[in-house]
């Protein structure tokens, strides 16, 4: 790894260093929410993965909006997990 020479320089590697850490805060709420969805499925809890499935969608959008992940990601998540939700009835 370089170490910076000019002000702007050091300035970019600081917010850049923040920025990582957001998402990867932003990442693991989202594979935090999947766990506990999938969980819920795999247990055939069909209740708490109905109650678990705002927090993951809120997870995946904030994810796509900040570009954490790709957004066509997102929506293909939302749209696989929503028909193991319905598989299960």
């Amino acid at each position: 790894m370089s170490i910076p020479n000019t002000k702007s320089a050091k300035k970019a590697l600081r917010q850049n260093l923040r920025r990582r850490e957001r998402n990867l805060k932003r990442k693991e709420a989202l594979k935090q929410a999947l766990k506990q969805f999938r969980h819920a499925i795999m247990a055939g809890d069909k209740t708490k993965a109905e109650q678990l499935v705002p927090q993951l969608m809120k997870a995946a959008d904030k994810a796509a909006q900040r570009r954490v992940i790709h957004p066509n990601k997102a929506a293909r998540l939302k749209s696989r997990l929503m028909r193991r939700l319905h598989a299960l009835a």
